[in-house]
C-alpha cells in the first residue's frame, strides 16, 4: 500500500499536462470543500446537508506545468426520485469522460454501505486511474487515520483493483492539498492548457449565482428541505441611468420549493429569514462579479417538481 504524506524528490519534467479529474464520494464526504481548496476560490456549493451539489461545477487549477480541471459531481446514491436517477446518470457519464477519479472518504467515519456501493461502481471502470482521498483528517487522531488507510487499501483489494495513490488531506486545515495536486497532475494527458489563464470555472455566471443563493437558503433549515429547493435566476440587467463609475446590477431570482408548507420555513417570521438569505448571498455574488448588486428574491411553489419531468427541465435538470 502506497500512502503519500509528502512529495518525493522527483526530477521536474518539462512537459505540460492538461486534463479532467472528478471527485466522487457519498454525499457530504468533503468533495466540494476540496474543490474550493484546490482552486483557491469558492466555486462549488458547500453546505452541511448532504445532496446539495446539483450542477457539474468545474474548478480550474492553473499551474506552470499543468492545468487541472475539477469536475464536481453530485453524490452517487440509491435513487428515490426521478431527479435522483438523473443525478446518478450525470455521475456515471462524468466518470467515463475524466482522466482521473478521486474517491473522497471522510477520515472520521468508518467505511459504510454507501462507500462500498460507489467503490463497486468504480471497480467496473477499468481504464481510469483512481486515487483514494481521505478527507477531514483534522477531525481524527493518527491511530484512527491509520486504521482508515488500511481499510481503504483493503477495500480496493477486495474489489480487485489497485489505488493509484492513497492520500490523507484536510482541506479545512490546508494540509496536503498541494501534494494532492502534485499527485493528480502526472495522471493527466500531455497537452496545452484547455482554458484561458484566470478562468476558475466554466459555469455560466447565472448558474453560479443561483448556487450561491441556494447555499444561503439551505443554511440552518431542517434536513428535509435540501432536496426541495431549486433557484432560478430569471434575469440580470445593469441598472440604467447609473454613472459608469457606480454601476449596479439588478438580479431577479426565484427560490422554488415543492409544498406551500415549506414557504414559511424559507421566508421566516415577518420575512426575516429570506432577508438574511438575500444579504448573505448578495455579498458573495458581489465578490464573485466584482460589482454592486441589487438582489430581488421571491419564493414560489412548484408542486412536487422533483418527480415531474416538465418541471425538472424548466428548473434546469
Amino acid at each position: 500500500m502506497s500512502v503519500r504524506t509528502q512529495s518525493s524528490e522527483e526530477p521536474a519534467e518539462a512537459v505540460h499536462r492538461a486534463g479532467f479529474a472528478c471527485f466522487v464520494g457519498r454525499p457530504n464526504a468533503g468533495k466540494s470543500t476540496l474543490t474550493n481548496a484546490l482552486v483557491g476560490q469558492k466555486v462549488a456549493i458547500t453546505a452541511n446537508q448532504p445532496q446539495t451539489t446539483r450542477h457539474t461545477v468545474r474548478g480550474i487549477v492553473h499551474r506552470p506545468d499543468a492545468q487541472l480541471i475539477l469536475v464536481d459531481t453530485p453524490g452517487l446514491h440509491k435513487p428515490r426520485t426521478l431527479l435522483g436517477e438523473r443525478l446518478n446518470d450525470v455521475v456515471r457519464t462524468t466518470w467515463a469522460e475524466v482522466d482521473v477519479i478521486g474517491f473522497c472518504l471522510p477520515a472520521n467515519e468508518k467505511l459504510g454501505p454507501g462507500d462500498r456501493f460507489i467503490a463497486k461502481e468504480l471497480a467496473s471502470i477499468k481504464k481510469t486511474p483512481k486515487i483514494a482521498i481521505v478527507t477531514k483528517t483534522d477531525l481524527v487522531d493518527s491511530k484512527t487515520l491509520a486504521e482508515q488507510l488500511i481499510a481503504i487499501d483493503q477495500l480496493g483489494k477486495e474489489l480487485g483493483f489497485e489505488w493509484a495513490e492513497i492520500v490523507p488531506v484536510s482541506a479545512v486545515g490546508d494540509q496536503q492539498v498541494d501534494l494532492l495536486a502534485d499527485l493528480l497532475v502526472p495522471l493527466l494527458p500531455q497537452g496545452p492548457a484547455l482554458y484561458p489563464e484566470g478562468d476558475l470555472t466554466d459555469e455560466p455566471e447565472q448558474v453560479m449565482i443561483a448556487e450561491l443563493i441556494r447555499e444561503a437558503a439551505l443554511e440552518g433549515v431542517r434536513d428535509e428541505l435540501p432536496h426541495s429547493i431549486a433557484v432560478v435566476v430569471e434575469e440580470m440587467l445593469p441598472r440604467e441611468d447609473r454613472p459608469a463609475d457606480k454601476p449596479l446590477l439588478d438580479i431577479h431570482a426565484f427560490v422554488y420549493i415543492e409544498r406551500p408548507s415549506q414557504k414559511g420555513i424559507i421566508i421566516g417570521p415577518k420575512g426575516k429569514r429570506l432577508k438574511e438569505v438575500g444579504i448573505k448571498s448578495r455579498k458573495q455574488i458581489e465578490a464573485l462579479l466584482g460589482t454592486p448588486v441589487f438582489l430581488d428574491l421571491h419564493v414560489k411553489v412548484a408542486k412536487d417538481w422533483q418527480r415531474d419531468p416538465r418541471q425538472l427541465r424548466k428548473l434546469g435538470f
